[in-house]
């Protein structure tokens, strides 16, 4: 599916000039459908004379073979609600229509409304229901367009499992949704399969749907081997820990341990309510891995997993790891620190020249709210171009946070940085900055600084803010 649509009235016109239908759309995109259905009545009540005279008044053809499906097209979605119905059931033997008497469906007009229905529950089989189900749950958001989703839920349940399967490998997010519910409901896949699809797919609705339905349907802890395997190793989080939840009712605790250290939070946080539940002390756990000689080989989600349980007296087991080899046990000791509020401003200022771009952003975090305690000009240093770009963005953010001239100045020196975000951040920094009440003494400065930028004020805000800063105008 295309990601974007395309225009209405440009496609309503090529068609009245006589283009193909499948050169002027994207007909396998349920938005390129609405577009045309919108884009012809807008063409017809402001730019009536781009259509065809027959468009406005004339009757259609008796004969389907002397409609082509361009101005059949053009019909299903006129203004006129009998030229629309009177085009149906032409559209009902054309499948390259059939999402027009989809939409029909739905029409404020009741008898068209009503005869789009009826003919659409006739033609609607699996095979086009498969291809239709997007732009139908599209429609479906609509008033009066329940009917739609109802009779494919009603296809669905006649339906062989091979094209069941191609909804729920569909590239469309909600009908995945809607293919796993309606699987779900029906029973319709084994459990295995649907801890598989929670493992694969990338919508967290369907992961938790799956992992759900998946760990609902066992029978018993004997069935779990086939089920917890692609939950425990999903790429996923929430899939993760779904599984590791499920280690409980499975009668296997102790295998959460394994994951106590996981590098999602939800994970860790499953697992130690595993691991409670079964006797264990998370706490002792993560602090025997954060203790010496356990250094050298500390898993990172052992770090930050000490902090989520522990409390402010390990924050001594955290801070050696400042000085970890492990750019990812330094990162989870910044952020542990910064969790338990014990973060050191002068043991965490070095990290700010971390080679780690992870590390680096941890620290700017850690120290953001003692930015006023950093020294203006070695931040300022930082922002150099010779600098790394993680290095410049973190040194700017807390320099953004101490306000006053300071700010304004690393803001504006930023405006030519090499990085194209860096100058876009940099000239909203600008754009939004406010003098402080004890900064006015340094009008002339800011009135030159904000000159510097000026391109990216009017010359009304402009003198604005450098009257505000205590300059002249």
């Amino acid at each position: 599916m295309r990601g974007d649509t395309v225009d209405g009235t440009v496609a309503a016109v090529r068609l009245a000039e006589g283009a193909p239908l499948r050169s002027t759309l994207d007909v396998t995109d349920p938005g390129d459908w609405l577009a045309l259905d919108a884009g012809v009545r807008e063409v017809a009540w402001y730019r009536s004379p781009s259509l065809p005279e027959w468009e406005h008044s004339a009757p259609l053809p008796a004969d389907p073979a002397r409609l082509d499906e361009s101005r059949l097209a053009l019909a299903l979605c006129h203004r006129d609600g009998r030229i629309r119905q009177a085009a149906l059931p032409r559209a009902a033997h054309r499948p390259g229509l059939l999402p027009l008497l989809v939409i029909r469906c739905t029409d404020w007009a009741g008898p068209v409304r009503a005869h789009a229905r009826h003919l659409l529950r006739e033609t609607l089989d699996a095979d086009a229901a498969v291809g239709l189900a997007p732009l139908i749950l599209r429609v479906g958001r609509r008033d009066r367009g329940a009917f739609g989703v109802e009779l494919l839920q009603d296809v669905l349940r006649r339906t062989s499992h091979e094209r069941l399967a191609a909804l729920l490998a569909s590239p469309d997010r909600a009908v995945r949704r809607f293919a796993y519910r309606h699987a779900v409901t029906g029973r319709l896949l084994r459990p295995a399969e649907l801890a598989r699809a929670a493992a694969q797919d990338d919508d967290t609705v369907v992961q938790d749907l799956c992992a759900t339905a998946a760990l609902t349907a066992l029978p018993d802890a004997e069935a779990y081997e086939d089920v917890l395997a692609p939950l425990l190793t999903a790429r996923n989080p929430r899939t993760r820990s779904a599984g590791v939840t499920a280690l409980r009712r499975a009668g296997r605790p102790e295998q959460a341990e394994g994951y106590l250290a996981d590098r999602s939070a939800l994970v860790r946080a499953c697992a130690r309510y595993v691991v409670r539940q079964h006797g264990g002390d998370p706490a002792a756990w993560y602090r025997q891995r954060c203790t010496p000689p356990g250094h050298p080989d500390v898993p990172p989600g052992a770090v930050i997993g000490l902090a989520e349980c522990g409390d402010c007296a390990d924050a001594g087991l955290l801070r050696p790891l400042l000085e970890h080899p492990a750019a990812g046990v330094r990162a989870r000791a910044v952020a542990g620190l910064r969790a338990l509020d014990r973060a050191p401003v002068e043991r965490l200022r070095p990290l700010l020249d971390d080679p780690a771009a992870g590390v680096v952003r941890e620290t700017a975090l850690a120290l953001l709210p003692s930015a006023r305690e950093l020294p203006a000009d070695w931040l300022l240093e930082r922002t150099g171009t010779e600098r790394p770009r993680h290095v410049r963005l973190a040194a700017f953010r807390l320099l953004v946070a101490r306000e006053g001239v300071v700010a304004l100045r690393a803001a504006v020196g930023l405006l030519e940085d090499p990085d194209v975000k860096l100058r876009t951040w940099a000239g909203q920094a600008v754009q939004r900055w406010d003098p402080s009440a004890t900064e006015r003494h340094r009008g002339a400065e800011a009135a030159e600084l904000l000159d510097r930028g000026r391109h990216l004020f009017s010359d009304h805000v402009l003198r604005r803010r450098k009257w505000a800063a205590g300059a002249d105008g």
